[in-house]
């Protein structure tokens, strides 16, 4: 009888794990007595666990819809710090210096600019939620830790109230929105309001910062991890650079003569560390009016002249073609979409700029690297 009341909880999955309570070891005690009566004890993980009536509620609801249970007695009790050990071994296997070395499975895609103000963030976004709405796992790093923004435009902060991660001990559980799983800075504050804070950091701890998102904070099996990087050729870049040499990059800029001068630098960085430009991203692009005139608010022809400077550059030692991806035009719906949180691709597919995002997310797939020479996650012997 007790492994009809074990299917029943294999139903109830923890919301933030995506896993069932019995794979994790959250559920002990399982009985039926004489009266009918169906005996468990829900372990949250910590004291303050947020999913904690949820899980109560949804556990009851299930073994109350076992056969020849009349009533539920169900005790809530904390993790031992041992049965905590063995939940974080559960879910994250054993301890990996970073989770996305060169044997992961996951995608990394950084994404960077030369200079701030291009919609880099935005275009980061945007391109998650098109990734994701194609079925695939996805989860974004704000390694822009001086100008954090990824949480307000993904709908993770409101008002300067971010989304803190839930901590069980050394793991750091990814807050999701829209289907993606984010970590920032901006989520570690501690400050009420994130607006009135201002990170100044040296490099050391900046690497330190990657570092830890890389070997602490858990998203799961992700299919694509999306960095958004700071803009320029700084410490952050050096250290994804070092820390993940096997991620592709994706260089962001407008068509602005002056702007795609300086994107021109940060993916000569790439060539420099052994990264692959996955290609040119030109933001802000023309925009057709309601009379059909056509507004270059920042001129024409800066994407392409990236693509084609970084082709032809003396350190692109393979020569390989660096290909401008496609143009985002100007589009308030996009700006309004990111100031309330939603992006634009979920709230006006038929926006301009959703569609031209859409049609770079089908090339990016069209150029998703070999696995050949990658170990797979498996014990053979």
């Amino acid at each position: 009888m007790t492994d009809k009341l074990v299917q029943a909880l294999s139903k109830v999955i923890d919301p933030d794990i995506k896993r069932p309570i019995t794979d994790l070891g959250m559920v002990s005690g399982l009985s039926i007595d004489a009266h009918k009566v169906a005996h468990a004890t829900l372990h949250l993980t910590i004291a303050s666990c947020p999913a904690a009536r949820m899980l109560e509620e949804e556990s009851i609801i299930a073994l109350r819809q076992v056969q020849g249970v009349e009533d539920v007695d169900l005790k809530v009790t904390v993790m031992t710090p041992q049965e905590r050990e063995e939940f974080i071994l559960k879910v994250k296997g054993p301890a990996k210096p970073n989770q996305f070395d060169k044997n992961s499975l996951t995608r990394v895609i950084a994404v960077t600019s030369g200079k701030g103000g291009v919609g880099k963030s935005s275009v980061t976004v945007n391109l998650a939620v098109a990734l994701a709405t194609k079925g695939l796992q996805v989860g974004i790093i704000d390694a822009d830790i001086f100008g954090f923004s990824i949480p307000s435009l993904i709908g993770l902060s409101k008002n300067g109230r971010t989304t803190s991660p839930v901590k069980i001990n050394d793991l750091i559980v990814a807050p999701e929105s829209h289907g993606i799983k984010v970590v920032s800075i901006g989520m570690f504050l501690g400050e009420a309001d994130s607006r009135n804070t201002a990170v100044s950091w040296r490099g050391p701890m900046l690497h330190r910062t990657l570092e830890q998102f890389l070997r602490d904070v858990w998203f799961g099996d992700l299919d694509v991890l999306l960095l958004d990087l700071p803009p320029g050729t700084g410490d952050v870049a050096l250290s994804v650079g070092q820390l993940l040499p096997q991620a592709e990059v994706l260089v962001v800029t407008t068509p602005q003569t002056s702007a795609s001068d300086v994107a021109v630098r940060s993916g000569i960085l790439s060539f420099t560390s052994g990264q692959k430009i996955l290609g040119v991203i030109e933001n802000m692009g023309s925009i057709t009016l309601e009379d059909g005139t056509l507004l270059d608010m920042f001129g024409e022809g800066g994407g392409l002249e990236v693509a084609q400077r970084l082709s032809a550059h003396p350190k692109n030692i393979d020569q390989n073609k660096v290909d401008l991806l496609g143009t985002i035009p100007l589009s308030i719906k996009m700006r309004k979409a990111g100031d309330a949180g939603v992006p634009v691709l979920l709230t006006d597919k038929g926006d301009p700029a959703s569609i031209a995002i859409q049609e770079i997310v089908e090339k990016i797939s069209l150029k998703r690297p070999s696995l050949i020479g990658t170990n797979l996650p498996i014990n053979l012997s």
